[in-house]
């Protein structure tokens, strides 16, 4: 399975399942079992094989994870500041972001 998240994917299930995916392959690469990872990260077994199957974990779960696998750098970039190439990206952006969101 490709490593990149493809543009293709509908809904979270799908993005979440990858991610299991690609944490597997990691864990495979390093010759590790569902256990051996699951100890390492802090996480309980179940909750680990749960994660491969289902692509469902809590944050602080993955997170544990992505420092077991030394992969917690990957996170850095979720929901960062966008950087710009040129001064027409910054003006257009601004024209359409709202400073914040709807109320109900």
């Amino acid at each position: 399975m490709n490593n990149i998240i493809s543009i293709n994917i509908a809904n979270p299930h799908d993005i979440a399942l990858q991610i299991a995916s690609r944490v597997k392959s990691r864990r495979l690469e390093l010759n590790l079992t569902q256990e051996g990872i699951a100890l390492r990260a802090g996480v309980k077994f179940a909750t680990y094989r749960r994660f491969e199957q289902t692509g469902e974990i809590s944050l602080k779960g993955l997170l544990r994870i992505g420092f077991a696998l030394d992969a917690l750098s990957d996170f850095d970039t979720l929901f960062a500041q966008r950087r710009y190439q040129t001064l027409d990206d910054v003006l257009n952006e601004q024209t359409i972001t709202r400073k914040r969101g709807k109320r109900k």
